[in-house]
């Protein structure tokens, strides 16, 4: 089993920037990918950001590309991703997610594992 606890959440106003983390524990670290969802009210879990095992590569959502940043640190068994120029349509639900089998997949279900979940508000 694995346990990922997300943080970092918060307001923020539009233009501001926040870093969300996601520890992890019970299983390998350097053995999961890891990505990040958001979900905002009334509409489906959609991808932001993945990042393979080792840190090597990533992938992003063109919503984001350019303004977020992920990255892992596997000495810390921790996930982060640095968001800037927020915007209000940013405003959602995040999730941090584990993968044993897909690399930086895009889909919810190529993750098995998933976490509370963290809430950023981007107000205008």
């Amino acid at each position: 089993q694995v346990q990922l606890v997300e943080s970092g959440g918060g307001l923020v106003q539009a233009g501001g920037s926040l870093r969300l983390s996601c520890a992890a524990s019970g299983r390998t670290f350097s053995s999961l990918a890891m990505g990040w969802f958001r979900q905002a009210p009334g509409k489906e879990r959609e991808f932001v950001a993945a990042i393979s095992w080792s840190g090597g590569s990533t992938r992003y959502a063109n919503s984001v590309k350019g303004r977020c940043t992920i990255s892992r640190d596997n000495a810390k068994n921790t996930v982060y991703l640095q968001m800037n120029s927020l915007k209000p349509e940013d405003t959602a639900v995040y999730y941090c997610a584990a993968s044993t089998v897909v690399l930086h997949g895009t889909r919810p279900d190529d993750y098995g594992y998933w976490g509370q979940g963290t809430q950023v508000t981007v107000s205008s």
